[in-house]
């Protein structure tokens, strides 16, 4: 499974910038061991339903205590037997792309 992620917190915060709640979310998922990757507005991260979902709860919990509420956005790709697709979605998005410019080259 795949989950791509983002949680902020709001209420409480002493500044408009939340890279240090986001910092410590990040921190989590990357000690996990999990293949995960941060973009600018989420974080994908791919394992088995129980992992992934344990490692979302700990980041937010992270996050919670760096204000009094947490905004969690989160999207799940759930397809039992396949791994690797953190990146195999990609390497096909790109094949895929380089195949229609060669049909229109």
């Amino acid at each position: 499974m795949i989950v791509a992620f983002s949680v902020a917190p709001s209420g409480g915060t002493s500044s408009d910038s939340v890279h240090d709640a986001v910092a410590a979310a990040v921190r989590i998922v990357r000690d996990s061991g999990l293949p995960n990757r941060t973009s600018s507005m989420f974080t994908e991260i791919e394992g088995e339903w129980d992992e992934v979902m344990e490692v979302v709860k700990r980041a937010t919990l992270a996050v919670a205590e760096h204000g009094t509420r947490v905004s969690l956005v989160l999207k799940a790709d759930y397809r039992p037997g396949h791994t690797g697709e953190l990146d195999g979605k990609v390497q096909r998005l790109e094949a895929a792309l380089d195949a229609q410019g060669e049909s229109r080259a």
